[in-house]
């Protein structure tokens, strides 16, 4: 008999929330922790934000799920939205972003398909990159670790170490059908993706007529300070795929792609039967209403410059601890000198939860709603964790000469 009759396939911290507002959680002891991570960028707008709580406890009081069977005027009216703000024409919603991923892999393919090109069905992706858990999308993201030991790979993937033109150039075949970025890499270790490169992969994509594909799991939907990711840098994508922050915490993704695009993605070629379901298009249109209102983004970005400047003055303090800091808006990382498992936990003692990614980087994605006050709290708890960790180094040292 074990202890729990869960799959053991989280490596899950000793604590236990009982409720939240805000940036802030607590546990049903009492205690508080700032909470400077919103669930791996999900609670786009905090815990149990009015507006949110409001529209789905609404909507739950009449209708939660008919099926995609029928008309759905609940959707139409995300799906309006999220292309007035974007690049796309149509919107296919799921549930989760490896769900979004997953259309967005099947409708560039498709899209090559019925332009009678069948034999393009690869899609260049890159190194260090997380597109989700199915798996497709484990063999697109290509790292050996999330792969191992779930049988023969997914065909169809092409990797490119780094952001390297002529590598991108080489890959290239009469088989690719696209190519699938992150703008900016989340878990790879909040890494930006050059504006140069991303321009480069558009016009290469218009040469060969290939779909460009966007991975904005993370990264879009306000938390650069713009709707979406790739507009703070010019570069335009084929095909999106949104989820996190789309759903404020409930669970919503979103691919969205031009009228071309998806115009191989014709009746029965997909489906879904929780995607698009009443309740997550109600708190869809909910984070919308407050991501939309006037002056909102301009306001993520002038918090996110300001949390980005406080992080490199603890760099400059502190830097046994901290290397530099990474990253855009809201979404911004710390590569550390010590490992990303050590800092966390160093943060949690602190009252202050953050979590780890690639390139032995610590990840900042609080709400979109944090305060400047919050922000300055946060960064007083980071430096004490920094100053913790510095201690225990000198001491570690001290015991080793010893």
């Amino acid at each position: 008999m074990t202890e729990t009759s869960l799959f053991s396939t989280f490596a899950r911290a000793d604590i236990a929330f009982e409720r939240g507002e805000g940036v802030w959680l607590e546990t049903a002891s009492g205690e508080r922790y700032l909470d400077m991570m919103a669930g791996i960028a999900v609670n786009a707008l905090g815990h149990c934000h009015p507006h949110l709580v409001a529209a789905l406890t609404e909507q739950a009081g009449k209708l939660w799920h008919v099926s995609n069977v029928f008309a759905a005027p609940h959707q139409e009216r995300l799906a309006r939205r999220l292309t007035e703000t974007s690049f796309a024409d149509r919107v296919f919603f799921t549930n989760s972003g490896a769900e979004a991923l997953e259309c967005a892999i099947k409708t560039a393919r498709r899209r090559q398909w019925s332009k009678g090109r069948p034999e393009r069905f690869r899609l260049i992706t890159f190194e260090g990159a997380f597109h989700g858990r199915t798996l497709a999308t484990i063999a697109a993201g290509g790292q050996e670790k999330y792969i191992e030991g779930f049988g023969p790979k997914v065909e169809g993937f092409d990797k490119v170490d780094g952001f390297d033109e002529a590598k991108v150039l080489a890959a290239v075949t009469p088989e690719t059908a696209g190519i699938l970025i992150e703008p900016i890499q989340g878990e790879g270790g909040v890494r930006p993706v050059p504006p140069s490169f991303l321009a480069f992969l558009r016009r290469l994509c218009d040469e060969h007529e290939l779909l460009l594909i966007f991975d904005e799991v993370q990264c879009g939907l306000g938390r650069t300070g713009h709707m979406w990711a790739h507009q703070g840098v010019g570069v335009t994508p084929d095909i999106l795929a949104s989820a996190k922050g789309v759903g404020g915490g409930f669970p919503l993704g979103a691919c969205l792609a031009t009228e071309d695009a998806a115009s191989g993605m014709t009746a029965g070629t997909h489906g879904t039967t929780y995607g698009g379901n009443q309740l997550a298009m109600a708190v869809g249109n909910a984070v919308l209403d407050v991501v939309l209102a006037d002056g909102f983004l301009d306001a993520v970005k002038v918090k996110g410059l300001k949390l980005k400047q406080k992080l490199a003055a603890l760099v400059d303090l502190h830097p046994a601890v901290f290397e530099e800091v990474r990253g855009d808006g809201l979404l911004l990382g710390l590569k550390c000198r010590k490992t990303p498992a050590e800092v966390v936990a160093a943060l949690r003692d602190q009252k202050l939860l953050a979590v780890g990614a690639g390139d032995n980087v610590v990840r900042f994605l609080p709400a979109l709603t944090v305060s400047d006050a919050e922000i300055d709290e946060a960064v007083v708890r980071i430096e004490a964790a920094a100053r913790a960790l510095g201690q225990a180094g000198v001491a570690g040292e001290k015991g080793a000469a010893a």
